[in-house]
């Protein structure tokens, strides 16, 4: 049975970064999740404060449009991922695509996804905060390295 890497993803440099290490230091043999968590604007739709409802009715046609184009960024940029790491020698078929919405924040959904799948490895890009900022406001690889158990971890620079 072939072990799985999930493989955090957004369409940063530094994630990029993380696929070109996998393909590159880890042999073809293992399966590759390409998870990738998006921001939900429908949820701006649902805000009831009335001084904020009537802009975003006004402004829904912007929102979708916006929206839209960020799914087709992060699908080409996922689709650019998984051919990065056929070229490096993986199958097609050991290389998913897995896209959801942002429910808890994108640390926790990315710890509920290795938690809960069958990952034994969690790799994923450091998005390069200085010290003092990634001591004040965490980072995303800082909190899913707390997070995850019972995995190894990852942390491309």
């Amino acid at each position: 049975m072939k072990k799985t890497i999930l493989l955090a993803f957004d369409d940063s440099d530094n994630a990029m970064r993380a696929v070109e290490f996998v393909g590159a230091n880890f042999p073809s043999g293992f399966n590759v999740v390409l998870f990738c968590v998006f921001d939900d604007t429908e949820s701006l739709y649902s805000m009831h404060s009335p001084e904020l409802s009537a802009y975003f009715l006004e402004q829904q046609d912007f929102f979708g449009a916006l929206k839209e184009k960020k799914r087709k960024l992060l699908n080409t940029a996922l689709e650019r991922a998984k051919e990065t790491l056929i070229k490096s020698g993986y199958d097609s078929a050991s290389v998913t695509i897995k896209l959801k919405k942002i429910k808890r924040g994108v640390a926790r959904d990315i710890i509920h996804e290795a938690t809960h799948g069958e990952y034994h490895m969690v790799a994923l890009g450091r998005r390069g905060l200085s010290g003092i900022k990634e001591f004040l406001l965490g980072s995303t690889s800082q909190k899913v390295l707390h997070g995850v158990r019972d995995s190894t971890f990852l942390i491309v620079d």
